[in-house]
């Protein structure tokens, strides 16, 4: 039987695929439960099948040497002290720090009030 496993046919079938597969051809060995165990005695029980290998992500980072390089912004809906919801944004330069542009504005009206 565990020929049969190891074959180059069944090598990288899961037990339940080798089991119909088998019956499928008309030969009844086992049942999948002691193709397991058979397995597992000689410490091959494992992902049988090809395992794709995902590559390490790498974070992107974002250098600012001189001002004006790189901007980052911010949209965020909150509770304002109307009804409704309140949509605050901002942008700002990520070399000073300095915010160049803040706003909020309610949902229902959608006016825009930005800051001095």
């Amino acid at each position: 039987m565990l020929d049969t496993l190891n074959s180059e046919r069944y090598m990288d079938e899961s037990i339940p695929e080798v089991y119909a597969d088998l019956l499928n051809r008309g030969k009844y060995l086992c049942s999948q439960r002691t193709m397991y165990r058979i397995l597992e005695a000689n410490q091959a029980v494992r992902e049988r099948r090809d395992q794709r290998r995902h590559p390490e992500y790498t974070k992107p980072e974002l250098l600012a040497t001189a001002p004006n390089q790189v901007w980052s912004w911010d949209i965020t809906n909150s509770r304002g002290p109307g009804k409704g919801p309140t949509t605050t944004c901002m942008s700002l330069w990520t070399f000073t720090r300095d915010v160049l542009w803040a706003g909020w504005w309610p949902a229902r009206n959608r006016q825009l009030w930005l800051k001095d």
